[in-house]
């Protein structure tokens, strides 16, 4: 039963991987990339790999794919112009990527000759995978998760400051400039002399 799950999972990710290229509609594209996400983390499930699958549900299905479509149907987006000269780069896209697909099965395939590894820690196989890769990632692979939060945060700081850019068709109030303002400059006090209209000759007579 696991394999035939594993390999209905597996035409379904394909499928929806598919049609993410070449839906026409990017909303479409979209939900194909969630149904695609979906099924990974099923695969992963299957793998007893629950963290991978649960944090792939619940930061790329429920955080990135929910903004993705958020900017996509707010954004009006010329898809034609989009999608002109997608068939006239699409072999060299292709050759890609299938060396992509190659290199990843290289390094891949070395993961696959389980007879190989070393005997595990019995009292390291009670623990979860969760646990395991909790202890992995803040003992070994400290430094580089330590690089990769500043990674993320200097992104994070370069997408705010392309934001607050300033545009000349905006306008803006500077709240600093607001409170240091006086009665003087905002207000000037006129003293008028009185006017007051002379009847016109004969109205008086006549009245």
């Amino acid at each position: 039963m696991p394999s035939v799950l594993f390999y209905l999972f597996a035409i379904v990710l394909l499928f929806a991987a598919f049609r993410v290229i070449t839906a026409r509609s990017t909303v479409h594209a979209a939900l194909y990339l969630v149904l695609a996400f979906g099924n990974a983390a099923a695969i992963w499930m299957l793998l007893q790999a629950e963290f991978l699958a649960i944090v792939l549900v619940l930061v790329y299905v429920g955080a990135v794919m929910v903004l993705f479509l958020f900017v996509v149907m707010m954004l009006d987006i010329d898809v034609a112009s989009v999608r002109e000269g997608f068939w006239k780069h699409f072999p060299l896209a292709g050759l890609i990527g299938v060396l992509i697909a190659l290199e990843m099965a290289l390094v891949l395939m070395g993961g696959f000759h389980l007879s190989e590894a070393p005997p595990l820690d019995p009292a390291l196989a009670k623990l979860g995978n969760s646990k395991l890769l909790g202890i992995e990632i803040y003992t070994r692979y400290l430094y580089p998760l330590q690089i990769a939060a500043v990674l993320l945060l200097v992104a994070i700081i370069a997408a705010i400051a392309l934001t607050l850019r300033r545009r000349k068709d905006s306008r803006q109030l500077d709240v600093g400039v607001q409170l240091r303002a006086r009665k003087s400059q905002r207000l000037r006090l006129l003293k008028m002399p009185a006017v007051v209209d002379k009847p016109a000759a004969g109205e008086g007579a006549g009245s």
